[in-house]
């Protein structure tokens, strides 16, 4: 391989590397490249629309992807899903507070001692797990349980609910339908319905959705049939999700 061929070969090769940290679409232009140094906006927010990444969020508002990610708490793949909000800036809105300049310390023995310095305000870290999401939440489907969820593993962000291939498949509370497709690798065909401000619940593996985006739909309504899209059985994988966190559905759901 010529040298020429051997820079364009490894350029590629970084070009994917920088975009892995959000969901991959098929098909998908060729996107700017990445800010070096991020540009906090405070108070700014950005809501994420049909098609988003959060490669494509970042770049779009001078925010490198490790920032952005970091500030909303996600965890790698990564994951983002259309009426979710992502904040611009860390920290709660505030951002950290700048460390006062220690005053040089004389040699001489009667010295003062140094004034007391401001400490630096603690990264931004993700909100806290609440204990109740203000609203009753249902199972989504009947079956055995055969995965739970593990905090900070990206491939167990949910509960998987085995069953049977067209089983139905519901809605665990009140919300509306915000993403109905299989644009979002690894789930198959998927429905994503939001329940407030800050709950969205995720229904992953369908073999058939039922339900469009914009639909308004009730705790108990069918959504889709259960399947194994994407899925090496028939089986549904279930998320709840606050303020686009993955959190563990068990504690949120009734005892079986």
């Amino acid at each position: 391989m010529t040298t020429a061929r051997w820079l364009l070969a490894a350029g590629c090769v970084l070009a994917l590397a920088a975009c892995s940290s959000s969901v991959v679409r098929t098909g998908s232009p060729p996107r700017p490249v990445a800010p070096a140094v991020s540009k906090p906006r405070p108070g700014g927010t950005v809501l994420v629309q049909r098609g988003d990444t959060l490669y494509s969020i970042a770049t779009r508002n001078g925010i490198t992807v490790l920032d952005l990610a970091t500030w909303n708490g996600l965890a790698p793949p990564y994951t983002i899903y259309p009426g979710q909000r992502l904040r611009l800036y860390p920290g709660g809105g505030r951002g950290s507070r700048p460390v006062a300049a220690a005053p040089t310390r004389r040699a001489d023995a009667g010295a003062k001692p140094p004034a007391r310095v401001t400490p630096a305000a603690p990264a931004a870290s993700a909100p806290p797990e609440p204990a109740s999401s203000g609203f009753p939440w249902r199972w989504p489907a009947q079956g055995q349980l055969i995965g739970r969820y593990v905090a900070g593993e990206p491939t167990r962000q949910g509960i998987d609910i085995a069953g049977t291939a067209g089983a139905p498949v519901r809605a665990a509370a009140d919300g509306t339908v915000v993403y109905s497709g299989a644009g979002l690798v690894g789930y198959g065909e998927l429905v994503i319905i939001k329940h407030s401000e800050n709950w969205l619940s995720a229904y992953g593996h369908n073999r058939r959705r039922l339900v469009n985006e914009g639909q308004l739909v009730k705790a108990g309504e069918q959504i889709a049939e259960m399947g194994r899209s994407g899925a090496p059985r028939d089986m549904l994988h279930f998320e709840i999700r606050y303020n686009g966190r993955p959190v563990d559905p068990l504690r949120y759901l009734p005892a079986p």
